[in-house]
Parts: C-alpha cells; structure tokens; sequence
C-alpha cells in the first residue's frame, strides 16, 4: 500500500510538473525547508521542553542520515554503474569538501564550542557562528535530495520525506538552544528558517548541476552520501555524546532515527 502510494505520488508530481526534475527538486527542496521551519517554532515552547530534548532531536537526525547516506545514495551509485569505483571516489570527495568547509568557515557547535580559523574567534558572534554549523549540516542533506531525485524520482521522494522528518527535530535543534541562551523567540525562529532556505538553495543546486552532468551522478550520489557519513561521524555523534547524562535516551533517538529511514526505504522504496 505504501509503495503503490508513493508510485502514485510520483505519477503525479511528474505530471503536475510536466516532467520538469528541476522544479520536482525545487518542491521538494521548499518541503524539506518548510519542516526545518516548523521545528524552530517549537523555540516558542523552550521554557517548557527538558535539557535532553536537544540531544535528542540530533541523535534521531543521526540515524536518519547513517541509513539514507547509504539506501538512498552510495548503494543507488554503485548499482547505477555495477562498479564501486565512481562511489568511492564520490565519498572520498565529499568528505574532502566538508572537510575544507569544516576547517574554513567559523562555527559554534552547542557543546563542543568553536571550530574555525581562530582569527574569527573575537569577530563574529555565536548565534551566527551557529547558523553556520547548522548550514553546513543542511549542505549535504540539500545535496543527498536533489541527487537523489535526479537518479530516480521515487527514491528522490523517499528521501526527501526522510530527510524532511528530521529535518523538523533538527529545526528544533538550530532555534531552541538559542531561545534558551538567549530569552528570545524570533530571532531564534528566523535563524531556523534560514538553514532550511539554505538546505533548499542546496537540493537545486544538485539537481541543476546533475541534470546539466547525467555520467557524473554516480559521483554526485557518492559524494552527497560521504558528506552526510562525515557530518554525521564526525559532528553530530561526538557533538551529542560530550555529556555523560542521558546516554540511553540519545541511543533511543539514534535508533528510532535509524528504523524510521530504513522503514520509509525497505516499504516505500
């Protein structure tokens, strides 16, 4: 039922959109964005949501993006050419990018601090210094749906369903430390809009690039499936496991992260 369902949803997207990838892309770009934004607005609540929450949300964000870097990305690439080799280099090169983006571009994590040229310490403030991990977070996401969707436009959907889903708790995650440290609500609000744009802007721009390059969308699965393993294994994980307290709820939330995006893809997909 769920497979004919998302069959069905295809079909028609294909033909409300006369076939146009790049406007599906753009649809499924603002759905994802709309969610992150939905999730900032749970900052209007902050007084009343526990500590933990907030681990929480990036534990289950975690395990949605271990099993979709994989089911939806670096399995579909080395499928589309029976070859591991335009994968490989695909993960490698995303790993490389965020990499570079890591080391460059200033940012605030919640519990880890500041990561950056140290120059930029004094120099920009931490709510913006947040924002910025949070969009190079949401690059590889924006990237792994608009691949995706090129590559078939079914497992495009699934992914962007599973990425939308937590793309809400993670929308929680860029406004609600900020309403906590800050007393404030819109600012807060707004900064989780922002990241969803940015995620958005991201999932056209995969789309336009892997249209416009059809042989190199192996690579474009690959390389969109390594940023989100790097992000992931690298900042979020570490990120979420600083704090010793509420160990077992942030496994719980890895794990039902981890079974919701193996459902949508074992049942959709």
């Amino acid at each position: 039922m769920l497979e004919n369902f998302i069959q069905s949803l295809a079909s028609y997207i294909l033909s409300a959109s006369n076939g146009n990838i790049i406007l599906i892309a753009f649809y499924a770009g603002l759905f994802v964005a709309l969610m992150t934004s939905l999730g900032s607005l749970v900052a209007i609540f902050a007084k009343n949501l526990p500590e933990w929450s907030v681990e929480f949300s990036l534990s289950f964000a975690a395990g949605v993006m271990i099993v979709a870097s994989f089911t939806s990305l670096i399995l579909p690439a080395i499928e589309s050419t029976n070859s591991f080799t335009p994968a490989g280099i695909g993960i490698l090169l995303g790993v490389m990018l965020i990499c570079i983006v890591d080391k460059l571009i200033p940012h605030e994590h919640i519990v880890k601090g500041y990561e950056g040229p140290k120059e930029f310490k004094d120099k920009l403030k931490v709510v913006w210094l947040i924002v910025l991990a949070m969009i190079i977070h949401n690059l590889p996401e924006g990237l792994a749906v608009g691949t995706s969707i090129v590559y078939n436009l079914e497992t495009g959907l699934i992914t962007a369903l599973a990425i939308g889903i937590q793309d809400f708790p993670e929308g929680v995650v860029v406004a609600l430390p900020l309403a906590v440290l800050q007393k404030k609500r819109l600012q807060p609000i707004l900064i989780g809009v922002l990241s969803g744009v940015a995620e958005m802007i991201m999932t056209v721009i995969g789309a336009l690039l892997f249209v416009k390059l059809n042989w190199l969308l192996p690579y474009g699965l690959g390389l969109a499936g390594g940023a989100m393993l790097y992000i992931t294994v690298k900042e979020m994980i570490p990120e979420i496991y600083k704090k010793e307290e509420n160990e077992t709820l942030i496994t719980i939330g890895f794990f039902l992260g981890f079974y919701v995006m193996l459902f949508l893809d074992s049942m959709l997909g």
